[in-house]
């Protein structure tokens, strides 16, 4: 299998480096007839909370890079980009760098993605755009705190690497762990994606005061934060409440896709119509 690293944090981000040497040792110890190599190519800046942006590639068609050495991991290729993680994904996985991957990693993410998060994250944007290009992912965060152990999340994202490497193409899951030591990590369940919010209010309601025609507009955090604050409200299979209870989350995605449900049918038909409608009466 061929992995495609990257993130949203940047190509010097300590957890990028966690799992980068994790992925290493993995390909390292392949079986004689498993062919594993890896490449990492990463925005060469924070882009955290980009989604699957790709930025203004009309008006530039070029992307400046960088080579990179990763202490721990030089028989893995690095590359620092001047683009967003889902860009970097996508070049990375269009051959850009002279590798076909199979499967797009993305992470160790600084703090968790849960929640209502995983549709504003970078790190997830990513593994979107390269199932665009039918490729498997795995976006793997922690929750932030002092001291994050990386190397947690590092450990249980190779487990679920294995699997992933005989799942059916575009499988996407996003894996979210605890910060803590491997020894107290109690478990890994099956998380639902809660409601919960980045943010939780904003103006007036955030704040308690009046806006006025200029200034600061005001806002408070919701739980599904960095660091997954108070998840009362959750229920406990939710992934930040599993998270905050010292479980790893592992959550199977779906990317963007064409609504086929024929539900929507009837008012897809009737909007066609009126605009025919509009346009005829026009001529």
């Amino acid at each position: 299998m061929r992995i495609l690293l990257t993130n949203d944090d940047g190509v010097l981000a300590p957890g990028l480096a966690a799992l980068a040497r994790a992925v290493s040792n993995w390909c390292a110890e392949a079986p004689a007839d498993d062919v594993r190599e890896a490449l990492v190519v990463a925005p060469n800046t924070n882009y955290s909370g980009m989604s699957a942006a790709v930025g203004d590639v009309f008006s530039r068609p070029t992307v400046g890079y960088r080579r990179h050495e990763i202490t721990g991991a030089t028989n893995v290729r690095a590359y620092g980009l001047d683009a967003p993680p889902a860009l970097c994904a996508i070049l990375g996985a269009l051959g850009g760098f002279d590798f076909e991957p199979d499967v797009v990693v993305s992470g160790i993410n600084a703090g968790a993605n849960v929640g209502r998060s995983i549709l504003h994250s970078g790190t997830i944007g990513a593994i979107f755009s390269g199932a665009q290009l039918g490729l498997s992912g795995l976006a793997v965060s922690v929750q932030w705190g002092e001291d994050v152990h990386y190397d947690t999340a590092a450990a249980v994202a190779i487990e679920v690497l294995n699997e992933l490497a005989t799942a059916p193409a575009r499988t996407l899951l996003n894996l979210n762990v605890p910060n803590l030591p491997a020894s107290e990590l109690r478990g890994v369940r099956r998380g639902r994606v809660s409601a919960a919010g980045i943010v939780k209010a904003a103006g007036p309601r955030a704040g308690g005061e009046a806006l006025g025609d200029e200034g600061e507009l005001p806002l408070r955090v919701g739980s599904a934060s960095p660091e997954v604050g108070d998840v009362s409200d959750e229920a406990s299979d939710e992934d930040g409440a599993l998270v905050v209870a010292g479980y790893a989350s592992l959550t199977a995605l779906r990317g963007p896709h064409e609504e086929n449900d024929t539900a929507f049918d009837g008012v897809t038909a009737r909007a066609l119509d009126a605009i025919d409608r509009h346009l005829r009466a026009r001529r």
